[in-house]
């Protein structure tokens, strides 16, 4: 199966047994094995103007998923037969389709295993209904906007296209996550200047909310894991103590 992209814009269509009269603005695919979540998020990103998927296990999740490239998916960590843990990896291998997890697990390092799945962002259980459709726009709006400044950012043997949205060291192409290349650029283009994770959360167009600062050292640890030569002595993302992360600039 080749990789899917999440489309940009707004599309007409239709889901089984549900009419959508008005241009919607994206597909999100619900995984939950609870009939009451499913319901509420359904209803909620549907008066957002969204088509909904669902599915309440990871193996139809998967199904679906490749035949419809959703948007995003919401995704249960607990699911029967198929962790979401695993379903993620799954998508991961395929796809740069954002992912938003749901969680009710209060470790957070739970939940940072899955943004260093790929996992895109999370939301803890109990949640709101307008967080999620306030996350789901957010990280939308990271992918489908983008960077549109044009030209190159090089440092030492790593090379930004911030048009063609790729990464190469030493030549050899370096594959990120649409989250990942964001967080890369918004530090390339402030080199030397140290960033605090908040800082880091709005570059990203995210919603600041105490507790999801976290999620952007998962983020960097993946960025390290691919861009590094050596990612316990980072040469490229460096760690201010205390502060946040800059971009080195005397590479």
């Amino acid at each position: 199966m080749g990789k899917w992209r999440p489309t940009a814009g707004c599309r007409s269509t239709q889901h089984v047994g549900r009419s959508v009269e008005h241009e919607v603005s994206g597909t999100i695919l619900v995984v939950d094995d609870e009939p009451k979540i499913v319901k509420q998020a359904r209803d909620y990103l549907e008066r957002s103007g969204f088509r909904v998927l669902a599915a309440g296990d990871g193996r139809l999740a998967l199904a679906l998923a490749h035949q419809q490239h959703p948007d995003l998916v919401v995704l249960d960590l607990n699911l029967p037969a198929m962790d979401g843990l695993d379903v993620c990896r799954a998508l991961r291998r395929e796809s740069d389709v954002p992912i938003v997890m749901l969680t009710a697990r209060a470790d957070e390092a739970d939940r940072l295993i899955g943004l260093e799945l790929g996992a895109d962002d999370y939301i803890v259980k109990p949640f709101s209904p307008r967080e999620l459709v306030a996350r789901v726009r957010a990280v939308l709006r990271r992918v489908q906007g983008g960077i549109h400044r044009r030209g190159y950012i090089r440092a030492g043997e790593l090379e930004i296209n911030l048009n063609g949205h790729t990464v190469t060291r030493a030549g050899a192409a370096v594959p990120l996550t649409r989250t990942e290349f964001n967080l890369l650029v918004a530090l390339a283009q402030h080199p030397g200047q140290t960033l605090s994770r908040a800082q880091l959360l709005d570059h990203l167009h995210g919603v600041a909310w105490e507790g999801y600062e976290r999620s952007i050292d998962a983020h960097i640890k993946n960025l390290r894991r691919k861009l590094e030569p050596d990612p316990s002595a980072p040469r490229y993302l460096l760690t201010v103590y205390g502060i946040g992360y800059k971009f080195n600039d005397e590479i």
